[in-house]
């Protein structure tokens, strides 16, 4: 197995702009003989991957989220998905599973086992069998406690480029964009140099490797190549933004991390065709779509803007914003589709609002989430000031209001609906699937505010309230599973189906999505705790009648017009 001569051409130029003409062939073979070894090594019998379709959807898990008492959690996660999810979801995004010294596991130890906390490559290959399975590749950066930092603190030969050196004096430094608040630079010590300063974009713990060493990237593909033997379907590239850095340049999305995309790229598409490439890149819209390139970058990109223009449309009870990003988003290149989701295991990025609401408005907004039990991460911007950088909060309680539970519930699955209709291939934190509320303890516990949206639940107390039908945890879960189901059966929810944005007033939203045999549905949303009426004739034609697909009973006929209970979401077959 190696790649072929377009792909071989297009990789090699890609490897001379990283690393210069000189090296680019013999790199190439390289990457070639762990195509041949990963051929070698992979499950001659492993059926291909069917194309993404309706009755695909994504529910993001860490491995630990559901414990219980002498069980691996990954088996845990694997009986509650049997009991309570079963086909609702194809894919299951397990968060960062390997040996971590901090942030969750999003800095880590050993990138080749797994947590023994949470079970071994046996327990993932179990889930494997009945699911899709997403794997992260956190490839800007490792933990202090890696043996790759360790042999470049011994000044060991072979470990002298992994690591990114800077010099704290350098003026250039202040234009690097920061996604957080601590030192970019971090003083160690390495034997027989003395004092040197390394690059730490997110924490202390968390060095940043070196790209520019193509010992790095070869590393990574090999990792990436494993990953695939033990089962991932899809790649998430976490923080795939940093990982070059030019002095001089913000030292984000700069065209080398497009090439480093492209070449991994290349690797997934040769060695197991269907295999899935996300790009993790919180970053303003355009920024973030560039990472589809032409087609030759990744298949998926999230829609960083949903989650925050959501919760900002439904604060102001206007969509105005939210319409107008929906309807000006380009059509994504063949092959390629975004990821639509409204929460994870990160707080609600709030750069994705950069150009689309104005920062007196979005303060406005957070401080109106901070008193639903929210709180506001800063970065540091170039000038030493701190900008709200992310909103950290259970998505589930930044929806909460003086009206009720009931209400709050009703607000909720309108966002989860709207992330399931649009174009593309939804993801559901498992947070919100089970209408988990900020969990202050974890805060309180940990002194992370992150946590309040990562609470890990024992399993027997879970269980009990999934039991009682008439706990909000119930509801949820019964209702978003019951949405899914439904969506896999409409194959105007197809990733690549048609989408058209609807003008139906500031206070609704409408999207037609329509498959490629021309069935259609059309999606209609209430932003308002009141009802609302539309009049037959500014929907399309075909809309003859009130039945939802979803059997809410949320909309009705009355002669020319359709009425939407408030926070309606409907699916009407058109």
């Amino acid at each position: 197995m190696k790649l072929d001569s377009v792909r071989a051409g297009h990789v090699e130029e890609d490897l001379a702009l990283l690393f210069g003409e000189a090296q680019a062939s013999a790199l190439r073979a390289r990457l070639d003989g762990l195509l041949t070894e990963h051929a070698l090594q992979r499950d001659a019998d492993k059926p291909p991957l069917e194309a993404l379709s309706e009755r695909d959807a994504v529910l993001i898990t860490y491995g630990n989220t559901l414990s219980a008492a002498g069980e691996a959690p990954l088996d845990t996660l694997g009986a509650f998905l049997k009991e309570h999810v079963g086909d609702a979801v194809g894919i299951v995004h397990l968060l960062p599973i390997f040996p971590y010294s901090s942030d969750d596991g999003f800095s880590v130890v050993d990138y080749r086992t797994v947590n023994p906390e949470l079970g071994d490559w046996s327990n993932v290959r179990a889930l494997a069998e009945h699911y899709g399975l997403a794997l992260d590749l956190v490839l800007n950066h490792c933990s202090r406690s890696h043996h790759w930092f360790h042999d470049f603190l011994a000044d060991r030969p072979h470990a002298k480029d992994w690591f990114v050196e800077a010099d704290p004096h350098e003026p250039a430094l202040g234009l690097v964009t920061r996604p957080r608040s601590t030192p970019l630079l971090t003083p160690v010590d390495v034997s027989g140099r003395g004092r040197r300063w390394i690059w730490t974009t997110f924490s202390p713990d968390q060095v940043d490797l070196n790209f520019r060493n193509p010992e790095v990237l070869l590393a990574f593909a090999e990792i990436l190549l494993m990953y695939m033997r033990q089962g991932a379907r899809l790649l998430r590239l976490d923080a795939v933004a940093y990982v070059w850095k030019t002095l001089g340049t913000p030292c984000t999305s700069l065209p080398e991390v497009h090439a480093v995309v492209r070449i991994l790229r290349a690797l997934v598409d040769t060695a197991e065709p269907g295999t899935l490439l996300l790009t993790e890149t919180n970053v303003p819209s355009a920024e973030n779509l560039s990472y589809l390139g032409q087609g030759d970058e990744a298949h998926l990109v999230y829609q960083f803007s949903l989650p925050p223009l959501l919760l900002h449309a439904l604060w102001r009870g206007d969509t105005s914003v939210l319409q107008v990003w929906l309807a000006e988003l380009p059509e994504p290149p063949s092959g390629t589709a975004y990821l639509n989701f409204t929460a994870s295991h990160d707080g609600v990025g709030l750069r994705p609002l950069e150009g689309l609401v104005d920062a007196a408005e979005r303060d406005a907004m957070l401080a109106d989430m901070r008193m639903r039990g929210g709180f506001v991460s800063p970065r540091r911007m170039p000038d030493g000031r701190e900008s709200p950088y992310e909103l950290n909060i259970s998505y589930f309680s930044a929806l909460a209001g003086d009206d009720g539970e009931d209400m709050q519930l009703a607000r909720f699955l309108l966002t989860q609906t709207l992330a399931l209709s649009l174009r593309g291939l939804p993801a559901l934190y498992i947070h919100s699937l089970l209408g988990t509320p900020n969990d202050m303890h974890g805060v309180e516990q940990t002194g992370q505010l992150r946590a309040i949206n990562r609470r890990r639940w024992d399993w027997g107390e879970l269980s009990h309230l999934l039991g009682q039908p008439e706990t909000v945890h119930s509801r949820c879960l019964r209702e978003l599973t019951r949405r899914l189901n439904v969506r896999a059966g409409q194959a105007a929810f197809d990733p690549q189906a048609a989408q058209t944005v609807l003008d139906l007033g500031a206070e609704l939203l409408g999207v037609l999505r329509t498959a490629a045999d021309g069935r259609r549905v059309l999606c209609l949303f209430n932003f308002t705790g009141e009802r609302r009426r539309i009049a037959l004739d500014s929907l399309p034609s075909g809309v003859n009648d009130a039945e939802d697909l979803l059997g809410t009973r949320a909309v009705l006929r009355l002669g020319e017009e359709l009425e939407l209970e408030p926070y309606a979401a409907v699916w009407l077959p058109a």
